[in-house]
C-alpha cells in the first residue's frame, strides 16, 4: 500500500485536546487519526 502525506491546520485548543487524549491513551496523533478515518468507512457504508 502507498501512503500519502496528509498536512492539516487545527486550532490550537483542538490539537491540546488531540495531545491530551494521546498521552492518555499512550498512542500517537496518528494513530489516533489513522483510527478514527478508518470508522469513518463504516459511515460511508451505513454498516
Amino acid at each position: 500500500m502507498t501512503e500519502k502525506h496528509l498536512s492539516i491546520r487545527v486550532p490550537e485548543n483542538e490539537m491540546k485536546i488531540l495531545e491530551k487524549y494521546a498521552k492518555k491513551t499512550k498512542r500517537t496523533k496518528t494513530d489516533l487519526v489513522r483510527e478514527w478515518i478508518r470508522s469513518l468507512e463504516n459511515l460511508a457504508t451505513g454498516t
